[in-house]
Formats: structure tokens, sequence, C-alpha cells
């Protein structure tokens, strides 16, 4: 789905990246398994969130898997 990011969060537990995404006004984590994988995606919806623009988010089980850009 298309949408905008309104807010993330990380902390120093490792692999522990959230977004809160404007389609459905929730807070969704970033899958873990990879923590290369984990930081892109923070990265990439970080520089969404700070340029104002919008990215596909694919959410599986409700948790980020996939974004586009």
């Amino acid at each position: 789905m298309w949408t905008t990011v309104n807010q993330v969060y990380s902390s120093y537990h490792g692999q522990n990246g959230w977004a809160h995404l404007a389609s459905d006004n929730q807070w969704h984590k970033i899958v873990t398994g990879a923590p290369d994988g984990v930081s892109n995606v923070f990265a990439l919806l970080c520089t969404a969130k700070g340029n104002a623009r919008q990215v596909y988010v694919v959410l599986s089980g409700g948790n980020i898997s996939e974004v586009y850009m």
C-alpha cells in the first residue's frame, strides 16, 4: 500500500525499528531476522519521513517486511 510515514522509532536494542503509518494510523514493527535489513528499511523510512515522500509498504502479519520509495 502507498502511504506516508507519520513517525519512526528505534532504540538501542538490536533490530528494534518501528514506523507509524498514515494509511491505517498504527505502529508497525520492521520484521527482524537480518540486522542489515532492519537498518536499511529503517533508514529508508526515515528518509521518506524527512523528505515528506510516500513509500510503498508490504505488511506481513502486521509487520513491515518490504518498503519501496
